[in-house]
Parts: C-alpha cells; structure tokens; sequence
C-alpha cells in the first residue's frame, strides 16, 4: 500500500481531524465521532483507511500519554474498520444509512467489552474480575452505543464529501 504525497496529506489531516473531534467532544462523556470518522473512511479508502486511524491512535498517545488505557486503542478502532470491511461495497442504498448507524452503534455498545481483554491482561483480572470490569461500565457503554447511533446519521455525508474531494482532486 504505497501512499502518495496526496494521500499522505490527506491521511494525515483525516487523523487529525478524528484527533480534535475527539478533543471537542470531551465535555459529553461517550459521545464523540470516531466510530462515524472510521466507518466513512473505511467505506471511501478501504485498506487505507487504516493510515488516518493509526494517525488518530498516535495523536492520542502523544497528547495524552502512551499508558495502559491506551494499549487497548491499538486494535478497538482497528474492529470497527474490519466489521465495515466485510460489508457489501454494493449495499442498496435505501439500507446504507440504517447498517452503518447500526454498526457504529454496535461497536459502542461493545466498546466495554472489547477494552476488558486488555485490562484483564494488564492488570491481572480474573475472568470473573473481567467480566466484573464490563458490567460496571455497562453504563458507560449505553451511552456510547446510542450516540454512535445517533452520531452515525452523518456517515453518509461524510461519505459523499469525501468522495466529491477526491473526484475533484485527481492528479
């Protein structure tokens, strides 16, 4: 996957994008854009797509610090990008919005669950202890799941203004 000046422009930017929406974001615990940002930019670049979480994932531990909560950020966002990879390129449009929303969504409600491996690993938790760890932030993961519902409505415009940039910046 070789990159152009372009595209590492592009992804570059992309990231940080994802990086200050993030930052935005924080005064509303759980609610932020990142599942939104990794779905359209998975659906418009695909395996590239990769470039612009990895910069996200970066930015975050050098601005925030590279510690155990972030250990985990190394595959949570990359699950998300390969659930939105199996999905059909073809997908009828009428359904495109409703799958995506439910996929951001999902991921939301998973988040908890999918962190607890890590944490299990980092901090000597039983499987009782892990499984302690999820239902406690089960809360927290509500709130995730339904503002990546809600947030996900803008995927599709995302979508197409990603796509129009690069129809129109071809070189």
């Amino acid at each position: 996957m070789k990159l152009t000046v372009k595209e590492l422009c592009t992804f570059s930017m992309l990231g940080a994008l994802m990086y200050a929406s993030k930052l935005i974001m924080e005064l509303v615990p759980n609610v932020h854009l990142l599942g939104v940002f990794t779905i359209a930019f998975t659906v418009v670049y695909r395996k590239k797509a990769l470039y612009p979480i990895y910069v996200y994932v970066l930015l975050n531990g050098i601005f925030c610090g590279f510690a155990t909560w972030w250990i985990p950020y190394l595959y949570l966002w990359t699950v998300l990008w390969g659930v939105t990879m199996l999905l059909p390129k073809k997908m009828p449009k009428k359904i495109q919005p409703l799958v995506y929303m439910v996929v951001c969504s999902l991921h939301g409600f998973l988040f908890g669950t999918l962190y607890a491996p890590a944490q299990a690993l980092l901090f000597g938790l039983s499987f009782d202890g892990m499984i302690a760890w999820i239902i406690a932030g089960f809360p927290w993961d509500c709130i995730h799941g339904v503002s990546n519902f809600f947030c996900g409505l803008l995927i599709i415009p995302i979508i197409s203004i990603l796509r129009r940039i690069e129809s129109i910046t071809k070189f």
